[in-house]
């Protein structure tokens, strides 16, 4: 259900941005929402609360956004709160910035590795990401991850490519395990 919220939600809100040609402006709308909900856990609480009446949790919404962001965002999470699924925004907008990126060509990477990298290995990385993928710019996202040992993972939507010593170690493992179960097989 929540996947149907934010994808109803999202692509409803990505519609707006490209009829009207505000993609930036709501993309921008939309990470600085995201920026405070993350930071403000009290807020999303009070407005998920079931003792709380939706007229004042709309107020609510008013009172903090409106002025600060367009109309359409505010219409956006008033019908949210409306619908009563307030806690689901976060997703929604989400769901919205990744659209957007999507449209403009921008790809997200996690890149895992072993150890830090330095800029310029950094740098070879986005490098080759754009010349291997369809996107023209990358978001990159570092993480290290020293249970890798060596090599790294590379992470871009639901595709993954795993080149670290730990997964070649566990597939050389199994490898192993199922010529011993061969050999055992084949004793007398």
């Amino acid at each position: 259900m929540a996947k149907l919220v934010s994808k109803t939600y999202g692509d409803a809100l990505f519609e707006v941005a490209a009829e009207e040609n505000r993609m930036d402006a709501l993309l921008d709308e939309a990470d600085g929402i995201l920026t405070v909900l993350r930071e403000n856990a009290g807020l999303s609480k009070v407005m998920t609360h079931p003792k709380i009446v939706k007229e004042e949790k709309l107020d609510l919404i008013d009172h903090i956004f409106k002025g600060r962001v367009s109309d359409e965002m505010v219409g956006l999470m008033r019908m949210i709160v409306e619908k009563g699924h307030f806690g689901e925004l976060e997703s929604v907008l989400e769901y919205f910035i990744a659209q957007v990126k999507e449209y403009k060509n921008i790809g997200i990477a996690y890149v895992t590795t072993a150890m830090e990298l330095s800029d310029a290995q950094k740098e070879q990385i986005t490098e080759k990401l754009i010349q291997t993928t369809k996107y023209v710019t990358f978001e990159m996202h570092y993480e290290v991850d020293t249970a890798l040992i060596g090599g790294m993972v590379i992470r871009i939507k639901d595709r993954v490519v795993d080149s670290s010593i730990k997964t070649k170690l566990y597939d050389l493992s199994r490898e192993l395990s199922k010529i011993q179960l061969k050999v055992g097989e084949c004793a007398p």
